[in-house]
């Protein structure tokens, strides 16, 4: 795949299995076989998204002995959390007049 046609963080995070490999990852550093585990999907699809998400630089795997142990990198999540706070004010603003409104109902 061309650097061009890398995933980026929205695309690795887009896929639900992918997110859970995240959550899984942000409690420790696992070998390939302890993700898979947790999945009602083969090895190998695990191993496919673990690549969709190092792609997007989001895990990084180290060789110790025979296996490959991955960990969670979420630096790249910074550029996710900034492109949501944009959105927040939408949402903050419906919580306030909603608020406006439930408690003007009196």
């Amino acid at each position: 795949m061309a650097a061009a046609e890398k995933h980026d963080v929205f695309q690795a995070i887009a896929d639900p299995t992918r997110r859970q490999v995240l959550r899984l990852l942000s409690e420790k550093e696992r070998p390939i076989s302890e993700i898979a585990a947790h999945f009602p999907v083969s090895r190998t699809a695990i191993a496919k998204h673990l690549h969709i998400l190092s792609e997007a630089e989001l895990v990084s795997g180290r060789k110790v002995g025979r296996e490959k142990l991955y960990r969670l990198q979420p630096e790249p999540l910074k550029e996710l959390r900034e492109w949501l706070s944009y959105y927040e004010r939408f949402w903050s603003n419906k919580l306030s007049i909603l608020k406006h409104i439930v408690e003007n109902e009196k």
